[in-house]
């Protein structure tokens, strides 16, 4: 949305954690080794170490990109 790329979240106690999410773009992706157009979002999780541990924040952020990646899996 209004061209923005990616961008980070400032984090306001007493959050410990929020997400930001800009826009599709189309961009080049590889796949089966050749290159293609393909959709692309950026997703990027501040998050305050003193409360969070960052591998957990790291698997929040792999399980969100499961899920965008394969939304049927949300149905099971």
């Amino acid at each position: 949305m209004f061209g923005i790329s990616d961008f980070s979240a400032i984090i306001n106690p007493p959050q410990v954690a929020i997400l930001a999410i800009a826009g599709i773009k189309d961009e080049p992706v590889v796949r089966a080794g050749a290159v293609v157009a393909g959709k692309v979002l950026r997703v990027t999780l501040s998050a305050d170490h003193r409360a969070v541990d960052g591998a957990a924040a790291a698997a929040f952020i792999k399980t969100l990109r499961e899920l965008l990646e394969h939304p049927a899996t949300l149905l099971v």
